[in-house]
């Protein structure tokens, strides 16, 4: 069983999370709240040196880190992960774009807007910037959704799960989703997507008992 070192309203921890739920993949889930330090300590360091969540015990003392990495090992060989050359070529690139482009403006402003306290104020400055190439990032994607349901292989994919995760709380700190109506759309078709769960989720908590996308194999 992966023992998965995550924390709660973090969204690079929640793409794990939902691709092992959409896999009714089985796995221990451990707190870290790095605002409190917890990824800092001696202890987590020699798991991680980076200090940083999500992180995935794959074997006895054997560690994987950065979510979209992880996404990739867990699924494997599943209907997440395309197999052909081109395809899987496409979904990287909707990864990397996610990584440079969506996480450092949007998952920037998620993480002082909404989880630290007095995290407006303390950022003031950079905030026009992260609004700016936030908006940026999401009409890349709106041009893509508005003649593609999803982001690689025309089905869902890791790719989809690697953007849902920040993007679903972008409204969260400030932008407004409402005048992209191609990824409001997507939105809520990854949502109906079976085995689903949300960032609130936790393991062992009541969710509907339709089968996950691992049925599909």
């Amino acid at each position: 069983m992966y023992k998965l070192y995550s924390m709660q309203r973090s969204g690079n921890s929640y793409k794990v999370r939902l691709a092992l739920a959409l896999l009714n993949a089985p796995y221990r889930a451990i707190e870290i709240d790095i605002l409190r330090g917890e990824s800092r300590t001696p202890d987590f360091l020699a798991k991680n040196p980076s200090g940083q969540v999500p992180l995935l015990e794959v074997g006895e003392g054997r560690y994987l880190a950065e979510s979209n990495a992880i996404l990739w090992y867990v699924a494997g060989g599943t209907p997440l992960a395309p197999e052909s050359r081109i395809e899987r070529a496409e979904a990287l690139q909707w990864m990397f774009f996610e990584q440079h482009a969506l996480e450092p403006n949007i998952g920037a402003a998620y993480f002082w807007l909404a989880l630290v306290k007095g995290g407006r104020d303390l950022q003031t400055h950079a905030l026009e910037d992260w609004m700016e190439r936030g908006y940026g990032a999401l009409q890349v994607m709106e041009n893509h959704l508005k003649t593609h349901e999803y982001f690689a292989a025309g089905q869902m994919t890791v790719a989809d799960i690697a953007l849902y995760g920040y993007t679903h709380v972008a409204d969260q700190c400030d932008y407004d989703l409402a005048t992209f109506p191609a990824i409001c759309a997507w939105l809520r078709r990854v949502e109906r997507t079976p085995g689903f769960v949300p960032m609130d989720w936790q393991p062992g908590s009541e969710v509907d008992d339709t089968p996950g996308i691992a049925a599909e194999v």
